[in-house]
């Protein structure tokens, strides 16, 4: 198996909660997190290595990316595995799978590319690289089999872990934060280089806020300790030493429960942050050329799960240079008081999260064992 940043290894670990009682002696390896490792999993390389995003940062890492994919397709191609997950990851996971579908290693790939929104013509590479594909959402399926692409819907393994309900209140006493308090979650990216592009402007937007309302309080997740240490460095560059805001190991989850409006980084946050049933602004910046590249090749309106689930703009987007601190705050604090908008995105949240929950986790096992056991 292979994922290659947060949000991967939390999906891949949900599966593997399903499929290490099916192969309690199995060896499982690969590149994964902590989550994975919760279940057996062996990591050959650091996930960190893989977890860069953007065309031309990806370009300076690209040498030490690819060895690292030729050291293991090699390894894979040596020990024959009974089958190969790929989990998200698709510039990594795609030509890995590939290859290893043309030596007569099945390949399951585990999360969709967004081919409906980016490069759709990325659907006859994948072809060629997967023999089974599992989607989250429910229009994908038909596209794959449309294609001659196995493919099945096995539900959003985040619909799952998080409740149709959230716990405020337990959430906010796990962080000491006050049960009136006025919250603000602030989520940057999980990787170093999406902090280092929306640190600053999502750090600038915290700073307004409390200038405009001294009661708000923040609370900021990281994916780890060289992510908090940089984060926390950025905090007090920017002269925020009065400033109620918690910089927290982790516990993104908890943070989410805890806030009454959310300013989060385009990804699977967003989605997140919806069956959190929150309000958000989404927010995302980064390396000037990859921007310019990205913005032509995207044939849909949104960047946003939220809003491209709901097939509308229920939540804000704020790209590039429209993410300045400014506009970033005043979107926040209209998410803040415009209560009937609120509750109106509440009811919507709960529908999305009906319609994304299956058991996911046994589903998505079933279909690696039946193509474990395929002739």
């Amino acid at each position: 198996m292979v994922a290659g940043e947060t949000s991967g290894d939390l999906l891949a670990s949900r599966m593997l909660s399903a499929l290490r009682p099916q192969l309690p002696d199995a060896l499982m390896h690969g590149i994964g997190g902590p989550k994975m490792a919760d279940y057996g999993f062996v990591s050959d390389w650091p996930m960190e290595k893989l977890s860069v995003r953007g065309l031309f940062e990806v370009i300076l890492h690209y040498r030490e990316i690819k060895g690292i994919q030729t050291a293991l397709r090699d390894s894979l191609l040596k020990d024959r595995p009974a089958v190969f997950v790929g989990v998200d990851a698709p510039d990594f996971n795609l030509s890995l799978e590939m290859q290893l579908k043309q030596a007569g290693i099945p390949t399951v790939h585990f999360i969709s590319p967004s081919i409906w929104a980016w490069r759709g013509g990325r659907i006859k590479k994948i072809a060629k690289a997967v023999s089974h594909m599992l989607v989250v959402f429910p229009f994908e399926e038909a596209i794959y089999r449309t294609a001659g692409i196995p493919a099945t819907y096995v539900g959003h393994p985040l619909a799952e872990v998080i409740p149709m309900t959230p716990n405020i209140p337990a959430a906010r006493q796990i962080l000491g934060i006050r049960p009136d308090a006025t919250v603000v979650a602030i989520l940057p990216g999980s990787r170093m280089s999406e902090l280092k592009y929306n640190s600053a402007a999502f750090i600038g937007a915290a700073k307004l806020l409390a200038q405009r309302d001294t009661s708000i309080q923040f609370v900021v997740p990281m994916a780890g300790e060289k992510q908090r240490l940089y984060f926390d460095e950025l905090i007090s560059q920017a002269g925020l030493g009065d400033v109620e805001m918690r910089v927290i190991d982790g516990q993104s989850h908890v943070a989410m429960t805890a806030a009454d409006a959310v300013l989060v980084a385009s990804g699977t946050a967003t989605l997140e942050v919806a069956l959190h049933k929150k309000p958000m602004v989404i927010a995302y910046k980064m390396m000037r050329a990859s921007w310019e590249v990205l913005r032509h090749m995207s044939y849909l309106p949104w960047v946003g799960l939220p809003n491209i689930l709901a097939n509308e703009s229920i939540v804000p987007e704020l790209l590039q240079h429209a993410a300045t601190p400014k506009a970033l705050a005043d979107a926040i604090l209209s998410q803040l008081e415009n209560v009937p908008h609120r509750e109106a995105l509440r009811q919507r949240f709960t529908d999305m999260h009906h319609s994304l929950l299956r058991n996911t986790a046994q589903e998505s096992a079933q279909v690696v064992l039946d193509v474990m056991r395929r002739p």
